[in-house]
């Protein structure tokens, strides 16, 4: 008998030196992750037989000193496959998204879960707790060890005050020490191929994650969370700075659901634009909340272009006449909106209007010209004024709000996202969050949350010399995978690298004129901005005949070539008609298109629209052609210096 005791407990012994290890597999059996449960909880994740990420530490500090993932005793574990379709209330990519994972369910002692799901794409992992009462969360250790010293596009923040209008610094993993962090997503380069981007999805009442290196080891980032808030200061109407955390993440119910934290791996730099899983992740809108009303479009905007119309017979600025002008710009071409940005209230009070603004004059005006009006306004002065200012939106009768200059994802500031959307949903509002942190599929749960910045976008050609055409062929690849992107693309002054210059209120983009109408197929916005004045789209109809027709929302993407930073060339479809579209860095190029993509047994009339032959010298020259295409076609295209090319096809 002692015996038995003494085998019974040298084998619970060794089994927890040695741990108990599970594997899960994609559903095309190349991407898995291992899992191993010892004295803590590590995972591994591999693409076929290439290690992506070595094994790597995971846990959740609580109160009393409990930390879920240490010591930890398993209680149970259960594997399940889904194989789904969701059709999406706003397209974006496509109209159906097949949902396919195989998933692992571990169940520890302690009152919490670790749910493991890997796609074809991608690996995520999130804790889940099941407690009666409230909790608090001091901390959450996330690592990702990489097997040797790979390069990262690295987008450095240098505090928790942030827009999330980074550049990609393209570095080694090793060089980043633990006084250096970023924001979300993170793209690893494994190999020329092979890629790993770091981002998270489903993030409610908690705090958005940055990556932070490690001293110790060279080839290790972790996971770096903003505490809550205790004590905030404001330096005027937007900078409103957190000048006094707490010692906790968030105090929050017992019984919940963690934010995912997600690795997309993929096996070609096309399959980072075509990817989905973030939104496959997000949780799902309410089933008894209708959005059948939320209305992609696109918007006439004005604060870029800085209300810089001409040839009028009246004083352009911040005005009804100038708005009713937009109003009519908009009418003429069907584009769905116009914003009234910074100016139309003063600042501070949301309830006292420019008195050189008669908002609901305007309003009743685009009504009659079925163009509706999106206010902005600073998110501290909404949020003071919420219930007041909501209410008289909705008497004014607008449809929709870009609340702007959030700066933070603290868990504080997270709940505002949430509580805005829930709030603006009641109205029927749009929502077009500015000044934001990168998207984790609030657009999923709140679809009339359509779009949100978190980028360096066209605005930071009014002040620097950032928007690059390989930082904006970055972005696609990166920032874009995590959702809508409202980069505001559409200016009418394009330089070339010699003759850009930075001219405020008459603002211009680095390349040529096609790759600005490019850019409405490749990037992705259900609420696109044309973001130059209305006086110079009236001056270019040729550019408006592709404008005021292009999508924002597509049936079905697919990209034909890619490479990050360098070039990008994808085909979308919406309806009958497909829409084609590539951008070059500061490199002349020449692509060559397959069409067999197209439908069988049909002719296309395809509108070209490609760089002229001088655009080198001057990036607004341009030439539009007209052809036959069918799927048995294939076209060389070229493109001058950050150039672009973009066709439509019906």
């Amino acid at each position: 008998m002692k015996k038995l005791i003494f085998l019974l407990f040298a084998l619970i012994l060794l089994s927890q030196i040695h741990g108990k290890d599970f594997t899960i597999y994609s559903p095309d059996k190349k991407l898995k992750a291992n899992i191993t449960i010892s004295s803590n909880i590590t995972y591994s994740i591999f693409k076929d037989t290439l290690q992506i990420i070595s094994p790597s530490q995971i846990s959740m500090k609580l109160s009393d000193n409990l930390i879920l993932g240490q010591k930890p005793i398993l209680i149970n574990s259960k594997k399940r496959t889904i194989n789904q379709i969701i059709k999406p209330v706003v397209k974006q990519k496509f109209d159906t998204i097949i949902d396919n994972y195989n998933e692992l369910t571990l169940d520890f002692k302690n009152n919490y879960s670790i749910i493991f799901r890997v796609y074809n794409d991608g690996v995520a992992y999130r804790f889940v707790t099941k407690f009666k009462d409230s909790i608090t969360v001091y901390s959450e250790q996330f690592e990702a060890n990489f097997p040797d010293d790979y390069k990262i596009y690295f987008p450095e923040e240098e505090s928790f005050m942030s827009h999330s209008e980074r550049l990609y610094k393209y570095i080694n993993v090793s060089e980043i020490t633990s006084n250096r962090f970023c924001s979300l997503p993170a793209l690893i380069e494994i190999d020329n191929n092979i890629k790993c981007a770091i981002t998270e999805a489903d993030l409610e009442d908690y705090p958005g994650m940055y990556l932070q290196g490690n001293n110790e080891s060279k080839f290790k980032l972790a996971g770096l969370f903003p505490n809550y808030p205790s004590k905030e200061e404001a330096k005027n109407d937007r900078d409103i700075y957190v000048v006094e955390r707490t010692d906790y993440l968030v105090k929050t119910i017992g019984n919940r659901n963690f934010p995912w934290r997600v690795f997309v791996v993929t096996e070609n730099d096309a399959q980072l634009i075509e990817s989905t899983i973030i939104y496959k992740l997000a949780k799902p809108h309410d089933e008894n909340l209708d959005f059948s009303w939320v209305k992609p479009g696109k918007v006439a905007w004005d604060w870029w272009n800085a209300n810089n119309i001409y040839g009028v017979d009246f004083r352009a600025g911040i005005n009804t006449q100038t708005y009713k002008y937009y109003i009519d710009f908009a009418s003429k071409y069907g584009i769905e909106y116009v914003i009234l940005d910074e100016g139309w209230y003063k600042l501070g009070n949301l309830l006292e209007v420019n008195p050189e603004i008669d908002v609901e004059e305007i309003v009743n005006y685009g009504k009659q010209k079925n163009v509706g009006i999106i206010l902005w306004a600073i998110w501290k002065t909404l949020d003071d004024q919420f219930e007041e200012a909501m209410n008289q939106f909705e008497k004014w009768g607008i449809k929709g709000i870009k609340v702007d200059f959030m700066q933070r994802d603290d868990a504080k500031m997270v709940n505002f996202y949430y509580k805005v959307a829930r709030e603006a949903a009641k109205r029927k509002f749009l929502v077009d969050f500015h000044g934001a942190y990168k998207p984790t599929g609030l657009y999923r749960t709140y679809p009339n949350v359509i779009t949100s910045e978190g980028v360096l976008g066209a605005e930071h050609n009014k002040w620097s010399e950032n928007v690059t055409p390989e930082h904006t062929l970055t972005i696609p690849f990166i920032r874009m995978l995590a959702g809508p992107m409202d980069f505001t693309p559409g200016a009418m002054r394009n330089a070339t690298k010699e003759n850009f210059r930075i001219i405020f209120t008459e603002p211009m983009s680095q390349g040529t004129r096609c790759r600005q109408l490019a850019m409405y197929v490749v990037y992705e916005s259900p609420l696109q901005m044309l973001a130059d004045s209305p006086t110079n789209y009236l001056k270019e109809p040729e550019c408006m005949e592709f404008l005021s027709k292009v999508p924002v929302v597509w049936d079905y993407t697919k990209v034909l070539d890619a490479k990050i930073s360098k070039y990008v060339l994808l085909a979308r479809k919406s309806g009958d008609k497909w829409y084609v579209g590539a951008m070059t860095n500061w490199q002349p190029r020449n692509l060559n298109i397959d069409f067999s993509f197209l439908d069988d047994g049909r002719e296309y009339k395809a509108t070209i629209y490609q760089d002229g032959i001088n655009a080198d010298r001057n990036a607004n020259d341009f030439k539009m052609i007209k052809k036959t295409i069918t799927k048995n076609d294939k076209l060389e295209i070229h493109m001058s210096p950050g150039g672009g090319w973009v066709a439509v096809l019906e």
